[in-house]
This record gives C-alpha cells, structure tokens and sequence, in this order.
C-alpha cells in the first residue's frame, strides 16, 4: 500500500492533497479509495465552503501507480473492478461534490491527474506544468466513463492528442484550449488559488451549491448517450493483450516498449 490522500478542513475551506513520495504523486488502488472517502466526507460537511485539491512536492499527479498494475491489470474481471470499482467511484464522488472545488495544479499533471483535475469546477495551474495522458506507450486506452470526462472539460480534439499522440500540453496551450482559467507564474500559484479560495468561502453557500447542482443536471442530459454499462461492454477486453504486458513491463524494465 503506497501513498495517501491527505484531508483537512479549516476555516470553512478543505485542502484535499495527494501524496505518493518519489512517484510524483501517482494514485495507487489505496489513493483512489481515499480519494473517494475525502469527497464524501466532503459532502456531509455542512461547514465546507470550498475545496481545494493539490500535490505534495511541487506536482499535481503524474498517472496511476504503474508498480502496481501488474497485480490486476491482465485480467478483464479485474482490470474492470479497479476502473469501476476504484477509479470511477472516486472521480464521482468529486463529480457529485456540491461545494466549488478548485484544482491547484503544479509539475505533471498526468492520466489520472487529468481525470482528477476534470472533476474540478476552477483550474488553476503553474507556468511549468505539464498536461498529458501518455498511456499509448504503456499499451492501454483510457477507460471509457474516465475518457469523456477528459473529453468534455479539456476538449476532444486535446483529448485525441493526448491518446493517440502521447501529446504533452503546456500550462499555455491548456489555457487557450479552456481547460485552465488562470497560468500563474510558479511561486505565486499558491498564494493566488489560496485567495480565490477565501473569495469564494465567503460567497453564498446555499446559492454555490445550488449552482454545482443545476451545471451537475445539465451536464447529466448531455452526457447520458455516451455512458456505458461496465458491466455488459467489452470495455476491459484487452486487459490479458500482448500489448498491454508489454507496454506495462517496458515500464517497469525502464525499456522502450515493441509494439
């Protein structure tokens, strides 16, 4: 078990922070559960007024624990059970949030950092950060419910880089793109999403959760052709693929994969 999610409340603020030491914060199975047990806590908390969601050590997320993938990855039952069992939950819970949730983004922010920093309402993010979700090199394609997500909030021509290139995206060009709101210049960043934080905290409460619940019904109407049942879609199918061991274990032998 590897790294944590980090909750705490003050204030009438919540700092929720991932931490993953020497993996640039990569969610492990574990993360992904606490993830889910913070933004639930969340939502009970009556005093919360607004989240932030941040990185230990100058990065937001660089992906999925890759160590431990060779543990559930190559089995379709499996593989479906951490996506929907461990990853979707998660994401939910934060998609069901009806505080404002601010992403305070640094260094890489990668595969399920995206995902995380999608489910957040305000984006924020440091001249140096990083955007992507290189998953092509490792063998693998983005979960479905996990790639719309993507889709919708960075854009679908973004998202087509992202999985079919390897592309990586400047704070910059996210910017233009809409996913970001604001690109800070690194040691400010802090600071400013900290302010805007307080600015919403002292706003109206009841009317900002009544906000998040009409955009969260809007988006449910736009978005109900495209969901799937995880259960009866071929969507994990690949998971014992000679390409997905091999772009796993070109990973963790520090080799470029042969696809």
């Amino acid at each position: 078990m590897s790294g944590t999610v980090l909750l705490r409340v003050a204030d009438a603020l919540a700092s929720v922070t991932l931490s993953n030491p020497g993996k640039l914060n990569a969610m492990s199975r574990h993360m992904w559960q606490e993830l889910r047990a913070a933004f639930e806590q969340i939502q009970g908390d009556g005093s919360v007024r607004c989240v932030v969601v941040s990185g230990e050590n100058g990065n937001l997320c660089a992906g999925g624990d890759i160590s431990e993938y060779a543990g559930f990855r190559f089995e379709a039952a499996s593989l479906r059970d951490f996506h929907e069992n461990d990853v979707w939950p998660a994401l939910q819970a934060m998609l069901d949030c009806d505080v404002p949730i601010v992403a305070q983004v640094a260094g890489n922010c990668m595969g399920a950092g995206m995902e995380i920093a999608s489910c957040c309402d305000i984006r924020l993010a440091a001249m140096s950060a990083r955007f992507g979700a290189p998953i092509a090199r490792l063998g693998f394609p983005m979960a479905p419910r996990e790639a719309a997500l993507v889709a919708r909030e960075a854009g679908l021509g973004v998202a087509r880089q992202m999985l079919f290139e390897a592309a990586i995206f400047s704070a910059i060009e996210l910017k233009a793109s809409g996913f970001l709101s604001h690109v800070l210049a690194d040691a400010e960043l802090a600071t400013v999403v900290h302010t805007r934080a307080l600015r919403i905290a002292t706003l109206a409460p009841q009317a900002a959760r009544m906000n998040k619940q009409t955009l969260r019904a809007l988006l449910s109407q736009t978005d109900a052709e495209t969901r799937s049942d995880p259960a009866n879609d071929a969507s994990y199918a690949y998971a014992n693929s000679a390409e997905h061991r091999e772009g796993i274990g070109a990973f963790l032998d520090k080799r470029k994969p042969n696809f």
